[in-house]
């Protein structure tokens, strides 16, 4: 189990997190009703036979905010709704007005929603309380308030805040592609989004390139600022770091792996323990190195 995408919020490392749990019982996952379109609520991140709500492991915390989401095709509901617009004026004699065609539509899906079937959804977050970060498995800014606003609920309070640079984020990776120092460890990957800074300037997307070739060199000439960078740490993680300081693409490379190599871990509880352990170390690397660089904001 690893991230693959992380939006990154923080909060003060002197908040007191250690009823976390007990309060995420109070606000579990629930069936979706039969008249519901959806249900969201906190489930095990282990599984659904497991009970910690949320575990700890290398001092950070998972947690998992589950959903059932009932699934009702725009083009099946339209369809049917429009059969039933056409029955209304073939047995009245005219059609059917704004309002009366909205009514039409809520009782379409009142009549649908029971027979609708359900599909399983799971948002996983990391907790560092000794970073002060939140970082949520998604590249979707929406989607990572929808699980820090539920902890935020479960908690009665929780600052945590999208994370802020005090510089600019694509002013600092333009630099980098343009031949200023990386930070130490730091290597540039083969993939950038290049973008003319005008309103409806061009946008260029680079995959399996060479970052300091020529072809690159011109777009930085011509004006264009780097918005997505590839980037390597060490031989230990690869990702895609945007403008909007979310990590993209977040993979961990043989160089961390190999550690997990030397566990003898038969349970599959205790090797995403161990997965989730090294991927937090990894976070932390990664922070160290990225703060100082881009000036990151730390929570009051």
């Amino acid at each position: 189990m690893f991230f693959r995408n992380l939006t990154l919020s923080a909060f003060p490392t002197a908040l007191d997190l250690s009823e976390l749990a007990t309060r995420l019982a109070e606000f579990p996952l629930k069936p979706v009703g039969p008249l519901e379109l959806a249900s969201t609520g906190f489930v095990p991140p282990h599984g659904r036979d497991a009970e910690a709500l949320a575990p700890e492991c290398n001092g950070a915390l998972w947690i998992t905010l589950g959903g059932e989401e009932k699934l009702l095709p725009g083009p099946v509901v339209n369809a049917e709704l429009m059969r039933r617009i056409e029955d209304f004026e073939t047995t009245q004699g005219r059609k059917p007005g704004g309002k009366m065609r909205k009514q039409m539509k809520d009782d379409l899906l009142q009549d649908l929603l029971p027979r609708a079937m359900v599909k399983p959804t799971r948002i996983d977050a990391l907790i560092d309380t000794r970073l002060g970060v939140v970082a949520v498995n998604t590249s979707s800014r929406k989607a990572a308030e929808h699980v820090v606003s539920h902890v935020r609920t479960a908690l009665g309070s929780f600052p945590a805040l999208p994370l802020n640079a005090e510089v600019s984020p694509r002013g600092v990776m333009t630099g980098w592609v343009a031949g200023e120092p990386l930070p130490d460890g730091v290597t540039l990957g083969e993939a950038c989004v290049l973008k003319d800074p005008s309103d409806h300037g061009a946008t260029v997307r680079c995959t399996d390139q060479d970052l300091r070739s020529d072809e690159i060199a011109r777009h930085l000439e011509a004006g264009k600022q780097v918005t997505r960078l590839a980037l390597n740490l060490d031989d230990h993680v690869s990702f895609h770091l945007g403008e909007d300081l979310v990590l993209r693409q977040f993979r961990l490379l043989d160089g961390a792996l190999d550690s997990l190599d030397h566990t003898d871990n038969d349970d599959l509880r205790a090797e995403l323990d161990a997965r989730f352990a090294l991927m937090t170390g990894e976070l932390r690397r990664v922070f160290a190195v990225l703060t100082p660089a881009l000036k990151l904001s730390k929570a009051e």
